[in-house]
């Protein structure tokens, strides 16, 4: 028995590893306009977001749609909201800060390191980031506001329940990133990656499309977030 309950338990740390659920990343043959208007958005919503480190449900619903070409990745948020803060700003300014904003973050390996995070608010303010390294083990906290990710589309609208957002990110930009490994997807490609959005009204809410167990890094756990497959 000694020997049985130690075999046991490694047996069970190790056939349960963390879980990412799986969102489809639909491929599109229609020319997609980024301009905040979701009427003519055909891909399913995945959602409601729910709160970021308990998975308990949000005050405010938000969803969000992938679709992808040759080219560019496709997001779109669709988000309530009854009290927007925020205002237009500057290029990369800090909006996560201050504004109701959507963001993605996108890590295809899922290694915490040299990862994209994009966050663009109700008034099309957007900011560009990477993350370098987060956790000790590959060298301590670093970002860089100096990743441009050129080609970037990202338009805000406000609607009676909210506002709606829509990105295009390129595929050949992201490919730049050096030791990102991000390569140009075809079907079956899965990226680690995970939506979130930040809600400063009458109570602030961190909101994810996946929540986690994890609760060192706030939103930055990579091995935790979701998977993106892209398909056709």
């Amino acid at each position: 028995m000694k020997f049985y309950l130690p075999v046991l338990f490694i047996y069970f740390v190790c056939s349960n590893p963390i879980y990412s659920q799986t969102f489809p990343v639909l491929k599109t043959a229609k020319k997609i306009t980024i301009d905040g208007d979701l009427t003519d958005w055909k891909t399913t919503f995945s959602g409601p977001f729910v709160i970021h480190n308990s998975g308990e449900k949000a005050t405010q619903k938000t969803f969000v749609s992938l679709s992808w070409n040759e080219e560019n990745l496709y997001i779109a948020y669709r988000s309530e909201d009854s009290k927007i803060i925020g205002k237009a700003r500057p290029k990369d300014s800090k909006i996560y800060e201050t504004d109701d904003l959507v963001e993605i973050f996108i890590d295809p390996d899922g290694d915490g390191k040299n990862y994209v995070e994009i966050g663009v608010n109700a008034f099309s303010t957007n900011y560009d980031l990477l993350l370098k390294c987060v956790s000790s083990e590959c060298g301590g906290w670093g970002t860089s506001m100096d990743l441009n990710i050129s080609g970037l589309e990202a338009v805000s609208k406000i609607t009676p329940e909210g506002f709606c957002t829509e990105i295009k990110i390129p595929f050949s930009s992201l490919e730049k990133i050096e030791n990102g490994h991000f390569i140009t997807p075809k079907a079956g490609t899965k990226w680690k990656a995970n939506a979130f959005r930040i809600d400063y009204g009458n109570t602030t809410e961190y909101l994810a499309l996946q929540d986690y167990k994890s609760l060192k890094f706030g939103f930055h756990h990579p091995d935790e977030f979701a998977v993106f497959e892209f398909v056709e």
